[in-house]
């Protein structure tokens, strides 16, 4: 039986149950109890089941005793993706909780979205739904459609930017354990797919993938109850309770170039969650912690605020937006409460604006039993950490206790604090140590069961103390070291985490640019790439030209908030920002907040070094040598680079101005660094 819904094809026949939209077909098998999805050009996956923790054990839709899709669950949706069918596939089996696979297919998109409910009469509770899985030793269970044997390779990206972790790809064999979303595909093709979840309300979720060979990728789980090291828990994950229990939604797609599926997945996270709106200009200026970190007092801040003013605000940096800012980091209570109101009236007075730091769900003490400020020593720091179940306060992280944002008295605290800021003037916080409020642990209110739960309630009051409606005035938010998702609650986040002024911390910071360049103008307006360093910060040597220079070639391709983080006092220091923040195509480029793409996916767990943005009737490229001590040649086949070079073309330097012309039929661009230079190109 053949039936049509709009432009989606419906097939019922041979023990299957089929949705066809004519770039993708999902099948139902209802004898194996399995999920098998192909598009249109080739790829597929097969043998796709379900699963759940029920009772001490792992139940699995494909063991059940019975598979249907009911008539009465296929229905014509029409929603923020678009018009399309969902329908369920129901597994049943006597003494087991019901597992219904939700499966949604849209008119014109090359996803699915599928869900995992599971539902008993009574109430229960699990910590672990796995929406899909299939397991092999032999064979693959992603067929990539090509025939070939090229190296197949899968995208691990962590669950937060805390302690320089690095996002990587792993080529097969090889096991790869991301967070909340992978691509597994071909590096030389780029042919792939993109897993993950979109909704971020619940669950933190885990995509494991196991490439057995070279060839083949053999094993996938996409499972909700992540609780690991890397998501900073030492506790399971907490359980959700009811008769009917809902797993995150999956996305699954396929695509020819896994660049495009990650946007794709960008893209319909933003539609369930826009990225936090953000109407002024893209944020340049300074923040202090790389400058002086802790030896943060009144002086480096006024002069930074004056230099600015007096060398670089009139001359190519600043914005019509007047979106330039001048940051406190940590330590701004170096400061005598006098100091710090003439400081911030010093930036508005030369026409800036002032920003500052907080850590809303981290205790900094060494004693539990610190009243709380502000609570005149009713509340104390213990009766707002987050404990285990024994109700001791969980260990520290970063050397910081973590505060459970669904208590009550924590969230008074944090809007005293936020309310403090904007009442002193400051138009910008920087967050910092948010992966605290996620942890999983025993929460004051008994609604909430999950950390992610508690970190949604946290960060939604945050956002809404500090919105444009309640503040009369927009107001910057920037979230430091934070979990990816959930997003939509801040203006910008940092890539990565701290990233100072060499050629190594350069190389570190685009590692985090060439795997997630996407999540930039999606779930975050801007991606931060940390304080720009051009010379010399606090805690490292002074750098070269050349380092200098491709530290801030990095940041102006990272989507891009854009901080310098120098003291201006050091002569040399001031000497770069003059000469190089007044570069007027370079700052234009910056001050577009667009992210390059990486043009290579195979580095492991280092950076690329080529990049590119269309725009402008031609292609900007940015290349870098991350070598410290060595010159190298780079030559780039243009067909990578999106040219096809079968016309003459003209390359412009940014920086110098400087024209070559790149002859009809050349089939590379070759480009000469010395030793940690970058050169950032024109190619039209």
């Amino acid at each position: 039986m053949t039936t049509i819904m709009g432009s989606i094809k419906l097939e019922k026949r041979d023990g299957a149950f089929a949705a066809d939209n004519g770039l993708l077909r999902v099948t139902a098998n209802l004898e194996a109890g399995t999920l098998d999805v192909a598009w249109k050009d080739g790829q597929a996956m097969s043998g796709l089941y379900a699963e759940a923790r029920f009772g001490g054990e792992t139940v699995r839709s494909a063991f059940y005793q019975s598979h249907g899709v009911a008539e009465t669950s296929v229905e014509a949706i029409d929603d923020a993706f678009g018009a399309g069918i969902s329908f369920v596939f129901e597994h049943s089996d006597s003494g087991k909780p019901a597992l219904r696979q939700h499966i949604r297919l849209y008119e014109g998109l090359p996803y699915a979205l599928v869900e995992l409910e599971a539902c008993r009469d009574a109430e229960w509770e699990t910590n672990e739904l796995t929406p899909l899985a299939a397991y092999l030793n032999d064979g693959g269970v992603l067929d990539f459609g090509d025939g070939s044997k090229e190296e197949i390779r899968s995208l691990f990206i962590p669950y937060d930017n805390d302690k320089w972790v690095r996002f990587a790809s792993q080529a097969n064999p090889g096991s790869v354990r991301s967070y909340e979303a992978t691509a597994v595909y071909r590096t030389e093709s780029r042919r792939g797919f993109v897993i993950g979840s979109v909704t971020h309300d619940t669950w933190k979720t885990a995509i494991e993938v196991e490439g057995t060979f070279r060839e083949a990728i053999g094993r996938l789980r996409v499972a909700a109850g992540a609780s690991d090291l890397r998501t900073r828990d030492t506790v399971p994950h907490g359980s959700v309770r009811g008769k009917s229990i809902v797993s995150p939604t999956i996305f699954v797609g396929a695509y020819e170039d896994y660049r495009d599926g990650l946007e794709a997945f960008g893209e319909a996270n933003a539609l369930l969650k826009p990225a936090l709106p953000w109407s002024g200009g893209v944020p340049m200026g300074w923040n202090s912690w790389s400058a002086v970190m802790a030896k943060l007092d009144y002086d480096v801040y006024t002069h930074t605020s004056d230099f600015f003013a007096g060398e670089l605000q009139q001359n190519g940096f600043a914005d019509s937006e007047g979106s330039l800012y001048v940051n406190f980091d940590a330590f701004s209570d170096n400061l005598t409460a006098e100091q710090l109101k003439d400081a911030v009236a010093r930036v508005k007075a030369n026409g800036q604006k002032p920003g500052t730091y907080y850590t809303p769900f981290a205790f900094w003490g060494s004693n539990p039993d610190t009243p709380v400020e502000g609570t005149d020593g009713k509340v104390l720091y213990r009766d707002i950490l987050l404990k285990d179940a024994a109700g001791r306060p969980l260990p520290k992280l970063d050397g910081a206790f973590p505060i459970d944002p669904s208590h009550p008295e924590a969230i008074a605290r944090i809007l005293r604090k936020l309310d403090e800021v904007a009442e002193a003037g400051f138009e910008y916080l920087k967050m910092d140590f948010l992966a605290h409020g996620a942890m999983e642990g025993e929460h004051a209110d008994p609604t909430i069961r999950t950390g992610i739960q508690a970190y949604n309630y946290g960060m939604a009051a945050i956002a809404e103390a500090l919105s444009p409606e309640r503040l009369g005035r927009p107001f910057l938010i920037n979230l430091s070291i934070a979990p990816l998702f959930p997003h939509g609650y801040a203006h910008s986040r940092r890539v990565s985490c701290d990233a100072f002024g060499t050629i190594e911390d350069t190389e570190y910071m685009l590692n985090a640019v060439t795997y997630g360049w996407w999540i930039s103008d999606r779930l975050y307006r801007f991606n931060d790439p940390d304080h720009i360093v051009l010379f010399k910060s606090d805690n490292q040597r002074a750098t070269s030209e050349h380092e200098g220079r491709s530290r801030l070639n990095a940041g102006v391709i990272a989507g891009t908030s854009l901080l310098l983080g120098d003291d201006y006092r050091m002569e040399e220091a001031a000497r770069r920002a003059k000469a190089w923040m007044t570069n007027e195509t370079v700052m234009a480029l910056a001050k577009r907040g667009e992210t390059f793409r990486p043009v290579e996916g195979g580095s492991g767990t280092r950076g690329e070094d080529a990049f590119v943005l269309a725009g402008d009737g031609g292609l900007y490229v940015a290349v870098f040598n991350f070598d410290a001590e060595a010159a190298t040649e780079r030559a780039i086949a243009l067909p990578r680079l999106g040219i096809d070079g079968s016309d003459e073309l003209t390359v412009r330097d940014l920086w110098t101005g400087e024209q070559s012309l790149l002859a009809a039929d050349a089939t590379e661009l070759a480009i000469r660094l010395e030793p940690a230079e970058s050169k950032m190109l024109f190619i039209a």
